[in-house]
């Protein structure tokens, strides 16, 4: 096979005529980015609170978070995101539903609601991990302070779960990362769709590829670093490792 390599292509102009194919790239990058972030702020606030009550004494409570972890978790990612972008509009009321089809940014918000989700329900499982692996005393200690059930959760018990949990939870952020690939399939133009499309245009396959992935490595390499950093800047010397939860489950 004959393939002519062409490393120069990321400065060349794209078809818009205004911007060269590393432009368009690092254009993807920002929406890949803005995508795994907000999804993340979203999957880390309801995935503690839905982790937190799997641990809680009221049985009711732990059969609702574990059947949101179930449902959300065993549903492939990507049939999560078409159930939102395609079938959610059409059965809500009509109003709504044309409402969500006329969003400029339609392709976003379904690929955030549907990664935030998902993801929620693997965070769930770290968190509720994390609380089980402390010491039963830890929260008798609460009460014996005199705090109520949500004080020590909210002071004690999930504290210090987050810091054995911080190496699942850097895990999970270079999934997210990967996971936001997906969101290319209704339509976001995140960093591998801008990659397909600088192929498509070029026709230099490996070229666009090895860029992307150079991308993706930076990525997840920074968020590693500062994770880190996070987990020696909040370490308890003497109490329990960090990462010794055990949070399997995925």
């Amino acid at each position: 096979m004959h393939y002519n390599w062409n490393w120069g292509i990321f400065w060349q102009e794209s078809p818009d005529g205004v911007s060269t194919y590393m432009d368009t790239l690092l254009a993807g990058l920002k929406w890949t980015l803005a995508l795994s972030i907000s999804a993340w702020i979203m999957a880390l606030v309801i995935g503690t609170v839905i982790g937190t009550i799997r641990t809680m004494p009221n049985k009711w409570a732990v059969r609702v978070a574990n059947g949101y972890v179930e449902l959300f978790r065993n549903i492939p990612l990507i049939v999560q995101m078409f159930l939102w972008y395609f079938v959610m509009p059409e059965i809500v009321p009509a109003g709504i539903g044309n409402w969500l089809k006329s969003l400029p940014n339609a392709s976003f918000i379904t690929a955030f609601l549907a990664l935030g989700f998902f993801t929620s329900s693997r965070i769930a499982v770290q968190v509720s991990a994390g609380i089980n692996a402390l010491p039963r005393g830890q929260k008798l200690a609460g009460t014996a302070l005199g705090l109520t059930l949500p004080q020590t959760y909210r002071y004690v018990l999930l504290p210090m779960s987050f810091r054995i949990i911080i190496p699942s939870l850097t895990n999970e952020f270079a999934a997210i990362i990967k996971n936001s690939s997906v969101a290319l399939t209704i339509g976001l133009v995140e960093l591998t769709a801008a990659t397909y499309s600088m192929r498509e245009f070029t026709f230099q396959t490996f070229e666009s590829l090895t860029g992307a992935t150079v991308i993706y490595v930076l990525i997840s390499g920074i968020a590693l670093l500062l994770a880190r950093w996070l987990e020696k800047a909040i370490a308890i010397p003497g109490f329990i490792a960090s990462g010794s939860a055990n949070t399997g489950g995925h």
